[in-house]
Formats: structure tokens, sequence, C-alpha cells
């Protein structure tokens, strides 16, 4: 398995962003870190390992970027109105700088498949449905796609715009709509397991049903705990058996 480590000075987020790149064929999987993580995370909770006879085979070229978590929702110490800004500022990075790079190394007809697991599937979906002419569709692992689940009552615009439990209720422009009805793959998964939320998926697949949207929710067992064990077998499988 070709692994390339590379990065840029980030405009959007004003300083250097790290990106790992593994395989080299494939559509484009964007990992998106749990929490406070890294680049690095889904390579060191070996699940980078568990996907890689799909990355070996040609089937996907995977792309990991870092978080800006610990810059914004989980950083005490930051005003929350600061937080807020700071999450646009990565949402901008995402779509203005990471998703250019995997066209640079990939091809303009390559699908992008935004991924993540706890917050990073928050963020995930997220991206997706901010600009679905961009990106694909998701795999979004474990997920609570409130966000005020992380901003402690604190409530703008800006926390609105970026928690898809607020804005898609209330979403009525049918270019954002039509384009996200196109997406194959919109995948919703989550344990039953300990810490792990399965109402908060089911509550959010049911305002994507209300929009008429296509999705798949799969909901796995009690066996299923909110941690690397689970997302090890849950994203090799939907590789197998989705894509």
């Amino acid at each position: 398995m070709d692994r390339e480590l590379t990065s840029w000075y980030s405009p959007a987020l004003n300083q250097d962003m790290p990106i790992a790149v593994y395989g080299n064929y494939g559509f484009a999987l964007l990992l998106i870190p749990t929490a406070q993580a890294d680049y690095l995370e889904y390579e060191r909770f070996q699940l980078i390992d568990a996907i890689k006879p799909y990355i070996d085979a040609g089937k996907v070229k995977v792309f990991s970027i870092n978080s800006i978590n610990s810059e914004s929702w989980l950083n005490d110490k930051m005003l929350p109105e600061h937080k807020a800004i700071r999450q646009n500022q990565f949402n901008q990075y995402v779509l203005h700088e990471v998703v250019p790079f995997i066209r640079n190394n990939t091809s303009e007809e390559t699908q992008i498949i935004t991924c993540g697991a706890s917050f990073g599937a928050l963020h995930s979906m997220n991206l997706f449905l901010k600009r679905p002419d961009l990106i694909n569709g998701v795999i979004a692992m474990s997920g609570v796609y409130d966000l005020h689940e992380y901003t402690d009552g604190y409530n703008d615009t800006q926390v609105y715009f970026n928690s898809p439990m607020d804005y898609m209720p209330n979403l009525e422009d049918e270019w954002y709509l039509d384009n996200i009805r196109k997406s194959k793959h919109i995948h919703i998964l989550t344990g039953s397991g300990d810490y792990e939320d399965p109402d908060a998926s089911r509550a959010f697949a049911g305002v994507l049903y209300s929009k008429g949207i296509n999705y798949e929710l799969d909901v796995w067992g009690p066996d299923m705990k909110h941690d690397w064990p689970t997302w090890r077998q849950m994203l090799p499988y939907y590789l197998e058996t989705r894509f």
C-alpha cells in the first residue's frame, strides 16, 4: 500500500495542514477525524489496516486530514462565537483546498465520499450537505447530527448552519435538495452498545426521509460500542458491499 504524507499552508485556517494519502486508484474517501484527533488517527487505530485490501485492490484511495476541533468546539478557552468562526474556516479549507487537492490527485470524474466516526460523522455529513455538487456522498459512523451537543448551550446563525438537525428540516432550496437527492451513498451507521446513540441516527434519518432524500440507516447490535472495534468492522463491510 502506497502511503504519502504532505502538507500545505492553508489560507483559510492560517496554518500548515497535513494530509495522509493511501493508495493510487479508486473513488476518493475523505476521512474526517474524531474529537481532537489528527490526520494519522485512522492509521494509529488500525482502521487503515482494516480497509487495506480495498486500497491495494484499487477500489478506494484514502485522504485523511486533521481536525480543528481543539481550536473550536472542544476548546474550553475560546469564546463560543470564535469557535463557530473557526468551524466555518475549516469548512472553507475542506471545500476550497482539500477537494481541489483530491481532484488534482485523482480525476474530475472520481467520486468523493466523506467519512468519519463520532464527531467526524457530524462533520462528514455537514460537509456533504453543504456542497453536494462537490462531494458525492457520505459514510457517517456513530454520529450525532445536532451540533448543540458540543456548544454548551451557545447558539447563533453559524451554529445553526453547521448543525444538520437544525438546518435540514427547514431546507427548501431545490438546488441543494436536488443535488443531495442525486447521491446514491448516504450511509448512516450506528451501533447500539455502550456510548452509542442510535436514536440520534434515527432522528436524522427521519429528517432526510421528510425531504424525499434516499439514505441508508443501519443500526448494528448492542455488542457494537462507540469505539474503534465497531468502526473497524463497519467501514470494510460498507466498502465491500456498497461500492
